[in-house]
């Protein structure tokens, strides 16, 4: 009797913990789109086989990259720093940001642009020199700046991937997944203008926007929505302006950054496959509610995977690329630079290019 009294007080423990104990999340209901998985467009290759690593000596996390006007190759790290690479493939320390860097891109005057997760917007000078442009927009803290483009003019679009779960507070992975966990529309798209200092809000209701383009025409922006796997253009000139439309949408995986490249198109990464527990569980938030409380290793997480996919102004895949036998996994993007294309990565400890004659 004794025994069975305690296995029912352990079994209303669990549910009362699995049902009530205090999370920071308030899943929402929504209704993902049946996953085709890896055909079509997207059918498994491995024309990544032939990847150059090139290890970071201990760093972690290259997220992204941007390529100066004499094709010098820039990215950054978990650990706040800026590196570049030096004509005889050499690493060198160019800033530390004190935060976690993320998106960045080059301004027209040459300074180097950041979207810092826990920053905010920055701007690094070619010496170096670190300052801030904007870690706020009417009041409202900028708490996740994720990914950033440029115009031809100046004017600056970057995402703020979450304004509910702080990357400084949680750090950049685990807020993501607690977002695109809650799938509450925490996302925003913010314009800063170097002229007038102004921010703004420009598009919001997102679920974890996270790469953002300018379009080769500059009259629009792609932005990867990475909570519905899709990828949204939004007009910024023009008879559209301020208007919105999915560009393509029930991707394979989760897309992160978004760059322009040559000959019209765009490398956007898929930093992992989607997931079906995930995708089961949408229409479910008292249940994906009760997951978030399990321990870390039994919830949906980032799989290893290595994919990068080229597109048009239309939403046509181009290529994709994959890496099935993950030599470099967790792919949050690519781009060019003379004959590399090379590939970023959320948790790699290492560098990936490949010469892009061979696709």
């Amino acid at each position: 009797m004794r025994i069975s009294v305690a296995l029912l007080l352990l079994v209303a423990l669990g549910v009362g913990y699995l049902g009530f104990w205090p999370i920071p999340m308030d899943a929402m209901a929504w209704q993902a789109e049946e996953d085709r998985g890896y055909t079509g467009d997207f059918q498994i290759n491995n024309s990544l086989s032939s990847l150059e690593i090139i290890s970071l000596n201990g760093e972690e996390g290259p997220e992204d990259y941007a390529v100066d006007a004499n094709g010098q190759v820039y990215f950054s790290l978990l650990s706040g720093k800026i590196m570049r690479i030096t004509a005889n493939d050499q690493m060198e320390l160019f800033a530390e940001t004190g935060g976690r860097p993320l998106g960045l891109e080059f301004s027209p005057s040459g300074d180097l642009i950041v979207a810092d997760a826990y920053k905010g917007l920055l701007s690094v000078s070619p010496e170096g020199a670190v300052s801030v442009l904007t870690d706020s927009v009417m009041g409202s803290k900028i708490r996740y700046a994720d990914d950033v483009d440029i115009t031809a003019t100046g004017d600056i679009y970057f995402s703020d991937a979450s304004t509910k779960f702080s990357a400084e507070e949680y750090g950049t992975y685990a807020a993501s997944l607690l977002d695109i966990m809650e799938h509450g529309g925490n996302g925003r798209v913010l314009f800063y203008s170097p002229e007038t200092k102004e921010t703004r809000v420009i598009l919001s209701g997102l679920n974890f926007p996270n790469g953002i383009a300018v379009t080769h025409d500059q009259d629009a922006i792609l932005i990867n929505e990475t909570g519905t796997y899709s990828i949204l253009k939004f007009w910024i000139t023009g008879e559209k302006q301020g208007q919105h439309e999915v560009l393509l949408s029930n991707l394979p995986g989760f897309p992160d950054n978004i760059n322009r490249g040559h000959d019209d198109i765009y490398w956007l990464g898929l930093v992992s496959p989607r997931s079906k527990a995930l995708d089961i569980l949408a229409p479910f938030p008292l249940v994906r509610e009760m997951v978030q409380r399990l321990p870390p290793a039994l919830r949906p997480k980032a799989k290893h995977y290595g994919h990068v996919v080229a597109i048009d102004d239309f939403g046509n895949v181009i290529k994709s690329l994959q890496d099935p036998e993950d030599t470099f996994s967790f792919t949050t993007g690519a781009a060019e630079s003379g004959p590399w294309l090379y590939l970023s990565s959320l948790h790699e400890k290492r560098i990936a290019r490949v010469d892009r004659s061979k696709f």
